[in-house]
């Protein structure tokens, strides 16, 4: 029961986290140093990603229509249209900004969760990203965006927001929302449409990490460990619903120095934590 608990506070900060650019998997590491599950590490490991699905269903819900690529109405059928051209469009440059990812994700998986996921490689890129982003908006106060639909997106800006994901891929604490909407910002992208194209970036991309997190964890689960594996993703769909429409609702009048502010200082206190720690054990 215990454990379930404190699957509910893990879905709390995977919700929250997951969207606004703050490191999602940065803060789930982070929460392992002070509230352990009593789980295998190889559980650990996979709840850590798969957990995340449950986020990923809260966008397939709120953006349901502006995803499905299918128009499945009486009159579209009868009229021979039932594809949406806009939202194909739209996949394909989404699959493209993928393939830097996914080609990391296949090859290096293993050799990056041991050696990278570390509570001093969170802080620092917590630091790092945060500089970028008051750097990227300051630079922007003063430019319009060319970008401003998310169906005009070329297929070069699509990869080159993939390639900023990328380093999320490898760092954590660097936020995977918080690459891509910086990438998306330099290269011209309006807020709201980085963060739409984040969301919905993150729907392949979260889907395959995690067939790839449970196909090499296998389907053994307990009943204990199936418990928290729902529990922790269904508080963070419902918390996720709720963040994603705070966030699109304060970037209409905002920009995202608040975020960038507020992950120096939370790579300050995790960097003095872990160096106090290291001293202490020394």
């Amino acid at each position: 029961m215990i454990d379930l608990l404190k699957a509910i506070l893990y879905g709390i900060v995977e919700g929250i986290t997951e969207w606004l650019p703050i490191s999602s998997t940065g803060h789930m590491i982070l929460l392992d140093e002070f509230l352990k599950m009593d789980v295998s590490p190889e559980f650990w490991k996979m709840f850590l990603v798969v957990i995340q699905l449950g986020a990923i269903l809260a966008v397939v819900l709120l953006y349901w229509e502006k995803i499905f690529p299918f128009d499945l109405s009486k009159k579209a059928i009868e009229e021979h249209r039932v594809n949406k051209i806009e939202i194909w469009q739209m996949w394909g440059k989404i699959l493209v900004a993928c393939i830097p990812a996914a080609i990391v994700g296949v090859l290096f998986d293993d050799w990056l969760d041991e050696h990278l996921y570390k509570g001093t490689v969170v802080a620092t890129m917590l630091i790092l990203f945060g500089i970028f982003f008051i750097i990227v908006e300051n630079r922007n106060k003063h430019r319009k965006p060319k970008i401003r639909d998310i169906k005009d997106l070329d297929y070069k800006t699509a990869l080159i927001i993939g390639a900023w994901q990328l380093i999320a891929a490898i760092f954590p604490g660097t936020s995977r929302s918080g690459s891509t909407i910086i990438g998306a910002l330099l290269a011209g992208v309006s807020r709201k449409v980085a963060a739409q194209f984040t969301f919905f970036l993150a729907i392949p991309v979260m889907f395959g990490a995690s067939l790839l997190k449970i196909v090499k964890f296998g389907f053994n689960f307990t009943p204990m460990e199936g418990a928290i594996l729902f529990v922790g993703m269904f508080v963070a769909f419902i918390v996720s619903i709720i963040v994603i429409r705070f966030l699109m609702s304060y970037i209409r009048k905002h920009d995202f120095k608040a975020f960038g502010w507020y992950r120096i200082v939370l790579g300050i206190i995790v960097m003095a934590y872990f160096v106090a720690n290291g001293i202490l054990k020394g």
